[in-house]
């Protein structure tokens, strides 16, 4: 009899996590799509079925478009530096040096520092007369608005997601390099390769999956960055650090329009999916036969 219902063995091991994600995913995925085409502005407790019009009116939102522009250049300016940055330190790490677990331990400190705790302390760091102005002043330069003007604002808030993330990917990209054969290392240094060649023709490579990885997940955690903004900025000045979850947010708690917010959540998730898609596309396409 066991040898019958054996083959059943595997997907009873998978039903814990498909019960989770059909909780947690599914179930909240299609209950959005079903709010999107409603239109509760008016009362959330007789909606009123209104088709796409929700959909329609996104893409004529002037703040809308302003919202993802700020999302895209978010984007655009952490994933590349918590891509390569970490990977440059990780490999540093990894070296034989003296310390070497202290370092890992003051960088990867950040880590376990509650987002919220870092974004108010940074927020005091960018105060009108916080420590940063303090020293732009003394240096003879004008003081900086870092979180009331809109040409710094989005980037103050970069910084903190930044700094927040190097020791994550640090330790992720650590233990991808363990799994580098070190035979092409002593080859390299056989053939007299320099440091920069080695890990080029080495490192890289091995670990492009890895690569990947990171790209995917800080790609994802800088489209759905929330608590640095709702802490720091508000999505201020003049919607100039409001991304699309913070609007999300805006819309859907502070409006109690849940119809638009959840036909911009629908939008985000086909948006992050395109991403993932591009991702698996342009590092694992042999992995997956695309």
């Amino acid at each position: 009899m066991f040898k019958y219902y054996g083959k059943y063995v595997p997907y009873l091991f998978l039903l814990p996590a498909a019960v989770i994600l059909i909780i947690f995913f599914f179930i909240p995925f299609f209950q959005t799509v079903y709010l999107s085409f409603f239109d509760y502005s008016s009362s959330i407790y007789n909606p009123v079925a209104i088709g796409f019009d929700n959909y329609i009116k996104l893409l004529q939102s002037p703040v809308f478009y302003k919202v993802m522009w700020n999302t895209f250049l978010y984007l655009f300016i952490a994933v590349p530096i918590l891509a390569i940055f970490p990977l440059f330190i990780a490999i540093l790490i990894n070296q034989k040096i003296r310390g070497v677990t202290l370092y890992k331990i003051l960088i990867y400190l950040p880590v376990i520092v509650s987002i919220v705790v870092a974004a108010i302390a940074f927020k005091w760091l960018y105060a009108d007369q916080g420590i940063l102005n303090y020293l732009v002043t003394k240096s003879g330069f004008a003081p900086i608005g870092w979180l009331t003007s809109p040409k710094w604002a989005l980037l103050s808030v970069v910084i903190v997601t930044i700094w927040k993330g190097i020791g994550y990917y640090m330790i992720i990209y650590l233990a991808a390099l363990m799994s580098v054969p070190q035979e092409l290392y002593e080859a390299c240094d056989i053939d007299g390769a320099s440091f920069l060649r080695k890990h080029l023709t080495v490192t890289i490579p091995h670990i492009m999956p890895t690569i990947a990885l990171v790209t995917t997940i800080s790609a994802i955690s800088a489209m759905k960055v929330f608590a640095e903004i709702y802490v720091m900025t508000k999505g201020g000045p003049l919607n100039s650090s409001k991304t699309i979850v913070y609007y999300i947010y805006e819309r859907a708690f502070e409006n109690l329009d849940l119809g638009f917010a959840s036909a911009m959540a629908v939008v985000l998730l086909i948006i992050v999916m395109i991403f993932s898609f591009i991702n698996i596309f342009c590092f694992e396409r042999k992995k997956y036969d695309l």
